[in-house]
């Protein structure tokens, strides 16, 4: 599978996530067994999204040219996204107690490139070391926590874990499925992670799977407060 498979595959299953979490979740007929089991099931569907995304980021930092604009990029649409984020999940245009998920690939992304700049400062400097590098993935994954974004300080750490393991795609399966043994169905996301051929694949405008995010969280407020009235 190229990279674009991946992220097909990972908007697909986000936005089924997504649709359960906005619209049945509020619905009444969740009472109703059977609402109840689709609610689970698509739920159960959507938690492949976040592991195929953080191993999608990683592959991104390795082959980027430009690691400051990639920050840029996922920062800005961290910061776009909030509104619709909060508006969908939680009925009001700011929600200062949970942040959406592009903040926790902003802030793994940071590591990883904080982790690097140490790095490539300990070659030139006696005085960096392990105990900076552990400073600057500490410093992400608390802030992660500290602001309480989706997946939180566990979101953080899987993308290093998945960046440390990147050599070893044995290890990073095993690791990454036990790491995601309190999410069961999220392990599923490997299958398709191990058939990545390491292709980008036509991806036609590479703003869509950015921009996907808050467009369609915005549609599903829309829908359930306009159409469905469930809010």
């Amino acid at each position: 599978m190229s990279g674009t498979t991946l992220k097909w595959i990972a908007v697909i299953s986000m936005l089924i996530d997504h649709t359960a979490e906005v619209l049945i979740n509020h619905n009444a007929a969740l009472t109703d067994p059977i609402w109840a089991q689709i609610y689970v099931l698509m739920r159960g569907i959507g938690r492949i999204a976040f592991p195929i995304y953080a191993f999608l980021l990683v592959e991104g930092f390795l082959h980027t040219r430009d690691v400051k604009k990639y920050l840029a990029r996922m920062l800005t649409f961290a910061v776009v996204s909030e509104i619709p984020f909060d508006l969908a999940v939680f009925h009001t245009p700011f929600y200062w107690g949970y942040q959406n998920v592009f903040f926790t690939l902003f802030l793994g992304l940071l590591a990883l490139a904080g982790e690097n700049v140490v790095h490539q400062s300990s070659r030139m400097f006696a005085g960096a070391g392990l105990w900076k590098q552990a400073f600057v993935l500490i410093l992400c994954v608390g802030t992660a926590q500290l602001i309480n974004c989706d997946y939180g300080a566990f979101g953080v750490f899987f993308i290093i874990l998945l960046y440390m393991t990147r050599y070893d795609k044995k290890t990073q399966t095993i690791l990454g499925a036990i790491s995601l043994i309190w999410e069961l169905p999220g392990i599923l996301a490997f299958i398709p992670i191990r058939l990545y051929n390491g292709t980008r694949g036509r991806c036609g405008n590479r703003y869509f799977f950015y921009a996907f995010y808050p467009v369609h969280l915005l549609a599903l407020w829309v829908t359930g407060r306009f159409i469905f009235k469930l809010f």
